[in-house]
């Protein structure tokens, strides 16, 4: 059982940055493929960033790209999303996702099989 926990987010404004992390609990952590999806009221959850095991290999959401970043240290067990020029439409909750058993990104939801907790992003206009 791989156990997610998830830290950052909050509000911030328009224009601004924020930083999530989600720290697993597995040593196999290093070889688990890693996303990050959001979801808001009334929208279907989607993934905004992914990242292989070893980190060599990501996928960014058309609506983040260039603004977000995903990274992870295997070391620590621990994945990063960094988030710049934040926009209004980027208010979610955002959840950190593990597909353990796989090396490789995905970016639908059933793919991944740990979640973590949720934290919510807002961003004011």
């Amino acid at each position: 059982q791989v156990q997610l926990v998830q830290s950052g987010g909050g509000l911030v404004q328009a224009g601004g940055s924020l930083r999530l992390s989600c720290a697993a609990s597995e040593r196999t952590f290093s070889v688990y493929a890693m996303g990050w999806f959001r979801q808001a009221p009334g929208k279907d959850r989607e993934c905004v960033a992914a990242v292989n095991w070893s980190g060599a290999s990501t996928y960014y959401a058309d609506s983040v790209k260039d603004r977000f970043t995903i990274s992870r240290d295997n070391a620590k067990a621990t994945v990063y999303l960094e988030m710049n020029s934040l926009k209004p439409e980027d208010t979610a909750t955002y959840y950190c996702a593990a597909r353990a058993g796989f090396e490789t990104w995905a970016v639908r939801p059933y793919e991944y099989n740990y979640w973590g907790q949720g934290t919510q992003v807002t961003v004011s206009s």
